[in-house]
């Protein structure tokens, strides 16, 4: 089976292990497929973007310099969202806590049309983002890993998330179901839509 085929936890297991046999060829592979999980995961404990990428490089440091240490390669996937979990708290321990979201840019030579339309993303934005902090922080730490990630590794989302793996698709449809209930009963989300 190819690494590109592999899930996550395969190619970080074989990433590892070539790193540390001084082939380091599979290490950008890992990175590009892993970050966006660990990214999210940061910006799921509350931390901007700019605190989110720090604490997701600091992640990858700390993997080059405790990769010796790690002793089973099967275990780095777990190993990385321990540590970005733990560097997240840290960063939000230091008093850098920020409200997460996403703004959307404009190009510098926007038309009147292209700005209405990205005042309705807002609108529309602000209100969708209004219904997901009032979700559980259990559901919007689910949600925000699943949603970013191509194929969620359900064995690394389990122990980053504490909750078994059997629980996490019927957890994700309660969280889904409750937010489209809110959205649904928002008139605000009538208009926007």
């Amino acid at each position: 089976m190819s690494t590109r085929a592999a899930d996550l936890g395969t190619l970080a297991a074989e990433a590892l292990a070539a790193h540390r046999a001084g082939d380091s060829r599979l290490m950008p592979e890992m990175v590009d497929r892993i970050t966006p999980l660990l990214w999210r995961i940061a910006r799921a404990q509350g931390l901007s973007s700019a605190s989110a990428e720090d604490a997701v490089q600091t992640t990858w440091l700390r993997l080059v310099q405790s990769a010796d240490r790690i002793e089973e390669d099967r275990a780095v996937l777990k190993w990385l969202v321990t540590t970005v979990r733990r560097e997240a708290w840290a960063v939000s321990r230091k008093g850098r806590r920020d409200i997460v979201s996403d703004p959307i840019e404009l190009p510098e030579d926007a038309q009147p049309d292209a700005l209405l339309e990205v005042i309705e993303q807002l609108g529309r934005s602000d209100v969708l983002w209004t219904h997901v902090r009032e979700l559980s922080e259990r559901c919007r730490r689910l949600l925000a890993i699943i949603a970013y990630g191509d194929r969620p590794d359900y064995a690394a989302i389990a122990e980053g998330l504490g909750m078994p793996v059997g629980s996490i698709g019927p957890t994700r449809g309660r969280c889904l179901a409750k937010l489209r209930t809110a959205l649904e009963a928002d008139p605000q989300w009538a208009v926007t839509s």
